[in-house]
């Protein structure tokens, strides 16, 4: 089984598609030089004044303010409506200073919500009232261009606004299927684990068993009959044994047929059942549990490791006493499996040993499994601070 590797990447905040504090600038900029440009190329004549440094500076001073139109889009509003007053008071026509004007409305409609785009409206208003106030032409002639420029301005950017927000939704919607598919695989990939553990653990260990006792019954089957024949009836209950654990996982599998699967719950009994069916291969299992109840969670866990580690016991070493102690120290719940064996190498690290490994962790635990004077151990260590002695 593979599993993706991939990171789930943290979202990131949609960025407008004219968004950016160095596209802004260029563009005020540009529109600065459009402005001086076209008084300088056209000089105003009667009833306006000539053109002089102040109108020139006013004239670029007007654009400039969109340099701020997203970061501070009312700035950007009042610059280019205040730069319209003060070139009509200065005697100067208008001429490219409406754009600057509209265009910063249509941006504040684009990037605010009720509050930005009615003080954005406003300062528009304010800045066609000053123009009608002190121009020395006849700007009310105008009025029905304005009407027609405000009119463009606030529809277009409520228009752009909302296919914006659309395809921020979009966006949005988009990101949040892939980490919902993230997520998904993620939790599959956990499940199928999980799955892979229970086998494993549950039926290696069966089949395992069910090998050691067939060999030990084929050895002893003409001087001990009955002997192989016990044999026999233990691999005939392991095997059913086997079975139902399979039918438990296939419910899991495919719920929809056979219904709903019971967890398994060992108890103390079924340890003392594992440990027989060791016995029954010929070795020496000495069990000692204290009484210890354990919950369900913390149960299976014990039951696992304690399996997979009498599975190791019996499939590398041919001889030899186990020692399985359980046992509660305080909030604790300490299993130890001790193999009596002649030195054994380090382990390398299989399926069985990451199971147990896991199998701790995921109860916040801790395992360790390596050689000790006399032997080899695994050691289990789970807080569960639910166990009692009855």
């Amino acid at each position: 089984m593979s599993t993706s590797t991939t990171p789930i990447a943290a979202p990131s905040r949609a960025r407008r598609p004219w968004s950016g504090t160095r596209g802004d600038a260029v563009l005020a900029v540009a529109m600065a030089v459009v402005s001086v440009g076209l008084v300088l190329a056209m000089p105003a004549g009667p009833p306006y004044e000539p053109t002089d440094a102040v109108t020139l500076v006013v004239a670029a001073a007007g654009p400039l303010a969109l340099i701020w139109r997203q970061t501070a889009p009312l700035v950007a509003q009042a610059g280019a409506s205040l730069a319209i007053v003060a070139t009509a008071a200065a005697g100067s026509p208008i001429d490219f200073l409406a754009w600057p004007a509209w265009f910063a409305l249509f941006s504040c409609f684009v990037v605010g919500g009720r509050r930005l785009r009615a003080a954005a409206t406003a300062l528009a208003a304010l800045g066609v009232a000053g123009y009608v106030a002190f121009d020395h032409g006849d700007p009310v002639s105008a009025l029905p261009s304005i009407m027609v420029s405000f009119l463009v301005a606030t529809l277009a950017g409520a228009l752009a606004s909302r296919q914006t927000r659309a395809v921020a939704a979009e966006a949005a919607h988009a990101a949040e299927s892939r980490r919902q598919a993230l997520e998904a695989e993620r939790l599959l990939a956990q499940e199928r684990g999980r799955l892979a553990r229970e086998l494993h653990d549950s039926l290696g260990h069966t089949v395992n068993v069910m090998v050691l006792q067939a060999g030990v019954g084929r050895r002893v089957f003409a001087d001990n009959p009955a002997y192989a024949h016990e044999a026999l009836g233990s691999i005939e209950t392991a095997g059913r044994a086997a079975l139902d654990e399979l039918n438990r996982l296939l419910r899991v599998l495919q719920p929809d047929r056979g219904g709903t699967a019971e967890p398994f719950a060992p108890t103390l009994a079924d340890l003392e059942e594992m440990a027989e069916r060791i016995r029954a291969t010929g070795r020496q299992v000495e069990l000692r549990t204290n009484e210890v109840e354990v919950p369900a969670g913390a149960a299976r866990a014990v039951y696992r490791i304690a399996q997979e580690a009498l599975t190791n016991a019996v499939r590398h070493t041919p001889s030899g006493r186990i020692r399985i102690e359980l046992r509660r120290s305080g909030s604790q719940l300490l299993l130890e499996v001790l193999n009596e064996c002649p030195p054994l190498p380090a382990p390398v690290p299989g399926h069985g040993l990451v199971n147990m490994r896991e199998r701790a962790r995921l109860e916040g635990g801790e395992l360790e499994a390596a050689p000790v004077d006399g032997g080899f151990r695994v050691r289990a260590v789970l807080p569960v601070g639910a166990a009692v002695a009855p």
